[in-house]
């Protein structure tokens, strides 16, 4: 799966990695519905650092659809909950453990 980061470019994630990310997405839900910033930033952070760590970054001078486009670290709870949460499932899309 291909996630772009804004601001930070493309990760080919493997599908090996995406029930770790489904995890932190929960707790990114978890977090955003409490309306805790604190809260929010660490859990946004960890789902962040884990697509760039286990992500393999495509290169720049790529053109490559990506499947999901996260926000840039310093975006705010309210556009996150806006953007990404509509439907109340998180910003990974569902995958079976």
């Amino acid at each position: 799966m291909i996630m772009r980061v804004m601001g930070e470019g493309q990760f080919v994630v493997g599908e090996d990695h995406l029930n770790l990310l489904n995890q932190l997405d929960s707790d990114l839900v978890t977090a955003v519905e409490s309306g805790d910033e604190a809260l929010f930033r660490q859990a946004y952070g960890k789902l962040l650092d884990a697509v760039k760590q286990y992500g393999t970054p495509v290169p720049l001078d790529s053109l490559e659809p990506s499947e999901l486009i996260l926000p840039s670290a310093d975006a705010t709870i309210e556009e996150v909950r806006e953007l990404l949460m509509a439907d109340g499932e998180g910003v990974i899309p569902g995958f079976p453990d």
